[in-house]
């Protein structure tokens, strides 16, 4: 479990970077700052219930922490999908249905961790690999919407120069246009 953490924080860490790089075109669109959101949300989760793993404890105990980030995570997320909705009336309604499976199919594979360690039946913390594999899935797929099919579906935004950064001053003979 000590590995899932690690590679669950590694990829938090790197899609925040990727995210902040692209920032500019994610904004320029009203629904996929939530998707940005959502897709961290999902490997924060992983983070949390692998480390609440690790940490000695009586497995009722982990059961009901399980149960409450997983519960916590599927409610607030399909709430805010359902508010923001598909990102273009036109999409097809798998685009959609697709973004709420990502989110939604890790969140309910811990929850029924959770929710079998307590009845000690079923499989308990088992469950914990698919819902992992399928959050690492899930991010990845959300990542590549967010980083190369908002270019790819508007080509435009590609050609679009960046402001600079006050954080970042100008040097003479170099450009941090890319």
């Amino acid at each position: 479990m000590a590995a899932e953490v690690g590679a669950a924080a590694a990829l938090t860490g790197l899609l925040f970077v990727a995210v902040s790089i692209n920032l500019e075109r994610i904004l320029s669109f009203p629904k996929l700052p939530a998707r940005a959101a959502e897709t961290l949300s999902l490997l924060l989760l992983v983070v949390v219930i692998v480390s609440l793993a690790l940490a000695p404890q009586p497995p009722r105990a982990l059961a009901a922490e399980i149960i409450a980030c997983a519960g916590l995570v599927s409610v607030v997320t399909i709430l805010v999908q359902l508010r923001h909705g598909p990102d273009s009336p036109t999409d097809p309604t798998w685009w959609f249905a697709s973004r709420i499976a990502t989110a939604q199919v890790p969140a309910l594979l811990f929850l029924t961790g959770g929710i079998t360690l307590a009845a000690r039946h079923g499989g308990g913390l088992y469950w914990v690999l698919p819902a992992t594999l399928t959050a690492f899935l899930g991010a990845v797929y959300n990542a590549w919407v967010l980083l190369v099919e908002i270019i790819r579906q508007n080509p435009g935004l590609s050609l679009v120069p960046h402001r600079r950064s006050r954080l970042m001053p100008q040097v003479p003979g170099c450009s941090a246009e890319l």
